[in-house]
């Protein structure tokens, strides 16, 4: 679905399709390097990531492997609740292997602090976060970022794996939700 499937649903589209497919193969280059000759395993964070990690995934040209997790501190809502849940958790041991987080969008951090947490307790040799979307204006607490794909503005965006309350995930290109859908 792109954004002329949805008219009146966004109030403007902040990222194409494209630019976003020419940011996740920038960040894979990235990603090849820096991990070259290490097989890091990425840790997809489920639902949103689902998109970026497929795409970055299939993007990457060394040795990888996936898995994922599901956290979940949102429920319905347009803001964080800063309770977190492991909804599933990882089926590969992480210990000694290089870790890669791979997120959908950053924005309070809350969330993400205490996977990062989590995951550190496991005793990988490295661990570092990759994320599609980062809400700086909404940060609440500082997380390390190896990888950003886009600083976006603190207004509620879906599309390319961000939803709300379920939809709009499958939407290719990355806008601001009309408040008329959830208000």
């Amino acid at each position: 679905m792109d954004a002329a499937d949805i008219n009146g649903d966004l109030t403007e589209v902040l990222y194409t399709e494209k630019q976003i497919q020419e940011r996740v193969r920038e960040i894979a280059v990235q990603i090849d390097e820096d991990y070259r000759g290490k097989e890091p395993l990425l840790v997809g964070v489920l639902n949103g990531a689902v998109m970026v990690m497929a795409d970055l995934y299939r993007a990457l040209t060394i040795h990888a492997q996936m898995d994922c997790m599901a956290v979940s501190s949102y429920g319905s809502g347009t803001q964080s609740s800063g309770v977190v849940r492991i909804l599933k958790d990882l089926s590969i041991d992480v210990h000694g292997r290089h870790v890669l987080v791979v997120e959908d969008i950053v924005d309070t951090g809350l969330t993400l602090t205490y996977l990062l947490e989590n995951l550190a307790s496991r005793n990988p040799a490295s661990l570092k976060l990759a994320a599609m979307f980062r809400k700086p204006e909404a940060n609440k607490v500082h997380i390390d970022m190896a990888y950003v794909g886009f600083d976006i503005p603190n207004r509620f965006v879906v599309g390319y794996g961000l939803d709300f309350n379920g939809r709009y995930r499958n939407l290719v290109d990355v806008g601001v939700l009309n408040p008329s859908i959830y208000a």
